[in-house]
């Protein structure tokens, strides 16, 4: 019997086969309920506490539509007609709910420090005979694990299935970008959801869009280069995630000296402050877990551990403003005077650049060429999304985005007459002017 889960962005979503209810029901697919989808974006917009889970059956629910509206409109009727062929349907679905499977706690920031890689690890939940997700997938075919994960790692030989779940517009981008715009109470992520999807056809290289359709889909674009500048990036959230990465690079190094203090939880961090992780152990992460591990340091001996701890759960992110290649040579400087003022320069300043390339035409020469969006004209010739829009065109292959430096607000000397440091915060302050650094005067 059908059932179906209510949710604030799609209403309801749909859940008509056993095997995606049995995937649900995993022990690996219900720990995405405890890591939060945008990390530490929560710091910036409080209502951001939506996790990966939500999400991951909002890209399910999506890609459902998807392959209803093909079978309706676009039904295969011979082998090779570039049409949709159903058959297809489960693999799309399995996929979908699972493409994020491999995420770990604060994912991006838990990577860089630890090393692990999120698309490696869904790959291995998927295919892992230990895990309960594989073992649901074994029960369609002995390969059809295997087969899943080859659509999320783009191998697999049907180009709708893997375009569904990822190219520049597909499910997983249009279900993050409406679903954070609804719970960071923005506005910049909205589109035409119903208006796409009813312009989307399949065609033999993969999927198309109807040239009636290209302001639903140049909308969409918009958007998505909206909420990278106005939520994504924004520098509160990039500073709480600078805060995080230098309290586990902390841990790891006071681990090393046999100084981290480890108790309860903490204990789950070992196998990664060693280096030597196993699946399991990657499993029994979540965001819970870190921030566990951060309220026993908040109280731990080590000065820096303990304050970088409660930087992070009491949020008080760092300061930054933006810098440039012609500034970056005043680095070092600023980086004495931050130690002058007794602060570590190494966990207490950072820089952190957030790029983004809102739309790019395919390059087969380029390190990771994307796949283009074409619209199917009334001949039935494709035309290249950006070769039509102007709007589209303006944006294509410009890279947005800025480069920030990140140091104590405390460095700041406004309001600190009777400071004992007033000489060097104002010595940095004159580096500092309309949310940059300068040349000092």
């Amino acid at each position: 019997m059908e059932k179906v889960l209510r949710d604030p962005i799609h209403n309801h979503i749909y859940i008509q086969q056993q095997v995606i209810l049995d995937l649900i029901n995993t022990r690996e697919f219900q720990r995405l309920r405890r890591i939060k989808q945008l990390g530490t974006t929560s710091y910036t917009f409080h209502g951001a506490e939506h996790s990966r889970f939500s999400h991951s059956v909002g890209v399910y629910e999506i890609t459902r539509q998807i392959c209803d509206l093909f079978e309706r409109n676009y039904p295969s009727q011979k082998k090779d007609d570039g049409l949709w062929d159903d058959n297809e349907r489960i693999i799309a679905l399995c996929a979908a709910l699972l493409h994020d499977l491999g995420h770990g706690p604060y994912s991006h920031t838990f990577e860089h420090i630890f090393s692990t890689d999120h698309e490696q690890m869904t790959t291995d939940i998927i295919t892992s005979p230990q895990t309960e997700v594989n073992q649901v997938l074994k029960k369609v075919g002995p390969n059809f694990p295997e087969k899943v994960a080859s659509v999320i790692q783009k191998t697999y030989p049907d180009p709708q299935v893997v375009q569904m779940i990822s190219s520049q517009i597909d499910a997983d981008r249009m279900d993050y970008l409406l679903r954070d715009s609804y719970f960071t109470g923005t506005k910049y992520g909205n589109f035409d959801l119903t208006r796409i999807l009813r312009v989307m056809r399949p065609y033999k290289e993969g999927i198309t869009f109807d040239i009636s359709g290209m302001h639903a889909v140049e909308d969409y674009i918009v958007s998505r280069f909206q909420m990278y500048q106005q939520v994504y990036f924004h520098p509160v959230s990039r500073s709480m995630e600078v805060i995080l990465s230098h309290l586990l690079k902390r841990a790891k190094y006071l681990y090393t000296v046999n100084k981290l203090q480890l108790n309860g939880a903490t204990d789950l961090l070992v196998p990664f402050l060693t280096g030597e992780y196993s699946l399991n152990d990657y499993l029994n992460l979540d965001d819970g877990v870190l921030n566990t591990c951060f309220a026993v340091w908040r109280d731990s001996g080590d000065e820096i551990l303990s304050d970088l701890a409660r930087r992070f759960l009491d949020r008080h992110p760092l300061k930054s403003v933006r810098i440039s290649p012609e500034t970056r040579k005043y680095i070092p400087t600023l980086e004495k005077l931050v130690t002058q003022a007794g602060y570590s320069a190494e966990y207490y300043m950072d820089t952190n650049d957030s790029y983004d390339l809102p739309y790019d035409a395919y390059d087969p020469h380029s390190q990771n060429p994307r796949t283009q969006i074409e619209l199917i004209q009334n001949d039935h010739s494709l035309v290249e999304l950006s070769a039509i829009s102007p709007l589209v065109n303006s944006i294509t292959g410009k890279v947005s985005g800025d480069e920030r430096l990140f140091f104590p607000r405390e460095m700041l000397a406004a309001n600190k007459q009777n400071d004992l440091f007033l000489p060097v915060y104002e010595a940095f302050d004159r580096y500092i002017h309309n949310d940059q650094v300068v040349a000092p005067e």
